[in-house]
């Protein structure tokens, strides 16, 4: 396959350089050697001077307290719902049962702009099978999950305060897709429960450090057709990522898919940081104690294949942001992935 041909997001291509500023962004936006070069020397110039070794255990001890503390200052303000998800994961996208009645409608009309007529036909050849009836709202989360019949189970690692989560349930009212969401954050997962449309017949919030050997994980092994990782891997310590994507396949039924999104090496946001941020090669320290890895296609294709998963999908979002009332150019590098569990 090729792992460098980016599929799906955007085609607003930059053909004319005069016309940089005519648009907020532009997509596949290709490097010159040059630009290259400077990336790599502005990577090496940050990461000479390395965070002191007692802070840096102290970043990773207090890991939960640094996420917590940015959701309780940020709350649900700081991101945006992902409704960008369903085009770029077509798998996630909902089926949609028609309705006669006006909200409905209202539904069918927000999906359409959402999600491509293709993408409304997605693939959803990887829901379960179990037998029973949608439980009542007094079963614990495990035996709602063996209870369910024909379920569609998606978990999200580190959800955050929602973002990703309530759009999902928002456009789909299918009864049959049940989501869980986990974070390391307690304050983040409080506010996913606080949230107006947060029904536990259809979601499963939960705390979890993905990192522990014991997740105490409210599903089975081998029961999810989906795990989400937007943004989640790159802020866990590199040493300890083999491990969490090793639980994932314990997770995933045959067949289950892990989608991915995260920082790509010599991104903007690992360009700018400043002397003594390093904590490890490619890995940082934020100014409010939070962390982020910057990862590659090659070393993340080994992490998922090295744990069992087949590699689907694995290609770089190479994006040109611009401030057209600053005139400032901002280079994004992201890599998007689908790994999925060998059926048996």
């Amino acid at each position: 396959m090729d792992t460098n041909k980016r599929p799906q997001f955007g085609n607003r291509l930059l053909n004319d350089v005069d016309q940089v500023f005519q648009h907020n962004a532009w997509d596949h936006v290709e490097w010159s050697a040059e630009q290259e070069e400077d990336a790599k020397k502005k990577v090496d110039e940050n990461s000479a001077v390395r965070v002191d070794p007692d802070k840096f255990e102290k970043f990773e001890m207090d890991a939960n307290k640094y996420w917590d503390e940015f959701y309780g200052i940020h709350q649900n303000r700081f991101f945006k719902d992902r409704r960008w998800l369903f085009t770029e994961f077509p798998e996630i996208a909902p089926d949609v049962p028609p309705e006669s009645d006006t909200n409905e409608e209202s539904k069918q009309n927000q999906l359409k702009a959402d999600v491509s007529s293709k993408e409304m036909t997605a693939d959803i050849s990887l829901k379960s099978d179990h037998s029973g009836s949608v439980p009542p709202k007094t079963l614990n989360a495990t035996e709602n999950h063996n209870a369910v019949s024909k379920h569609t189970y998606i978990l999200e690692v580190g959800c955050g305060v929602g973002n990703t989560v309530f759009p999902i349930l928002q456009t789909s009212p299918d009864p049959n897709l049940f989501v869980y969401c986990c974070d390391f954050s307690s304050t983040a997962v409080q506010l996913v429960k606080e949230h107006p449309e947060y029904n536990d017949k259809r979601c499963h919030a939960f705390v979890c450090d993905i990192t522990s050997d014991e997740w105490n994980a409210p599903f089975p092994p081998d029961s999810l057709d989906f795990v989400l990782l937007i943004f989640v891997l790159s802020a866990i310590h590199p040493e300890k990522l083999a491990n969490v994507v090793k639980k994932l396949f314990y997770y995933l039924k045959p067949g289950g898919m892990v989608m991915f999104r995260d920082y790509g090496r010599y991104d903007m946001a690992q360009l700018r940081f400043k002397k003594g941020r390093c904590l490890s090669e490619n890995f940082y320290a934020r100014g409010d104690g939070t962390r982020v890895y910057f990862f590659t296609q090659d070393e993340l294709k080994q992490l998922f294949e090295d744990a069992g998963f087949q590699e689907k999908e694995n290609v770089i979002d190479r994006r040109l942001q611009v401030n057209r009332g600053k005139l400032l150019k901002m280079y994004r590098i992201w890599i998007q992935a689908k790994y999925q569990k060998p059926c048996v």
